[in-house]
């Protein structure tokens, strides 16, 4: 064989193996879209369209801006957490990872959690347990940011926007015993679990399978504790990516309020109420299908906006970010798949 054709048949290898990869993930992709618009009824598709063909769309823009500023204020703030673990992910291949993992929630639930874990396993080398626990641990701390944005919300929303929350939460305030019942018996129940796993753990240590285990058991325990070993600096830019993050969610809704002229007068006081809405409506159904524009036009009927109109304003808040959302994460998949070369990690892991 000459040294041409040894040189050629490697070169051929990886043009076919990029076309491999390319469809598959172009698949993948259009899946996740086609499995998103399967979703959809004749109403829903004619009120998204409608509500398209209607708005400002210079304000449409700065929402969708608004959107992939937090996406990438998100990657910043999941940086930080790579950090006391040792790791070093590229800025670019956390954003792409943060952008799929919302494009797949889209077609699947909680499917894009994992999905980011295991690109930045392709790019970066990061185990994905590792991974898996920073991912929990930034649940975890939106689910408490986004109980100080409700109590923010008793202080500062007025009229029937508060008069509603306050109700809303009477209500629900003879159920905290149950709540709280609840709570203290799954605490008892990971402290037996995490006492009964070290107890094991020795006598289990000589089965391969149960070792394999315990890595990766370790590894997401070590992506959990990794919040409190931040630095200084860290957990000061940590928090104000939060906030950064939850004031866009907010802005994005006052910049759709400016697109749509019945809405125009209302300012960041119904932006708020509009996120506290819609959120509730992202936790209700898969991506906020359907639940989301009815929770913004209820939102909104606090103060006086129409059904036509706020159901307008809800899917056209909602879709906009469904826009951002597909589109970029279509071209991360074909990044991801075509030219994202794996980066060398020089990682010094700190003792979690």
């Amino acid at each position: 064989m000459t040294e041409n054709n040894k040189t050629s048949a490697p070169q051929k290898k990886g043009t076919i193996g990029n076309i491999i990869k390319l469809v598959v993930f172009l698949g993948i992709g259009f899946l996740f879209i086609y499995w998103f618009l399967l979703k959809l009824d004749p109403s829903q598709k004619r009120a998204i369209w409608d509500s398209f063909t209607h708005a400002d769309y210079f304000w449409v823009g700065c929402t969708m801006l608004a959107c992939l500023l937090s996406l990438f204020v998100r990657a910043l703030r999941w940086q930080l957490l790579y950090e006391p673990l040792g790791y070093r992910p590229g800025l670019n291949n956390t954003f792409g990872s943060v952008v799929i993992a919302y494009l797949a929630n889209l077609a699947f639930p909680r499917l894009g959690e994992v999905m980011r874990c295991a690109t930045l396993r392709t790019s970066d080398k990061i185990p994905v347990e590792k991974s898996l626990g920073t991912v929990v641990t930034e649940r975890c701390v939106d689910i408490l940011a986004f109980g100080v944005v409700v109590l923010l919300g008793l202080f500062f929303m007025y009229g029937q926007a508060k008069e509603w929350l306050v109700d809303i939460l009477a209500d629900k305030s003879h159920q905290l015993p149950n709540i709280a019942l609840v709570a203290v018996a799954a605490i008892v129940a990971i402290i037996g679990c995490v006492f009964l796993y070290r107890w094991m753990r020795p006598r289990l240590n000589k089965y391969k399978f149960f070792r394999k285990v315990d890595s990766i058991v370790q590894g997401g325990i070590g992506g959990l504790k990794s919040i409190f070993h931040l630095k200084p600096k860290s957990i000061v830019l940590f928090i104000i990516y939060s906030c950064i993050i939850y004031f866009l969610y907010i802005i994005g809704g006052v910049f759709i309020l400016q697109a749509i002229p019945e809405t125009v007068g209302l300012g960041f006081g119904a932006a708020f109420v509009v996120y506290l809405f819609g959120s509730i409506g992202m936790t209700i159904s898969q991506g906020g299908l359907g639940a989301y524009p009815v929770l913004v036009w209820q939102a909104l009927a606090l103060y006086g906006i129409s059904e036509t109109v706020g159901l307008a304003a809800g899917w056209l808040l909602w879709g906009s970010q469904q826009v951002v959302i597909i589109v970029v994460g279509v071209f991360y998949i074909l990044y991801f798949s075509l030219f994202a070369k794996p980066r060398k990690q020089e990682n010094n892991p700190i003792n979690t």
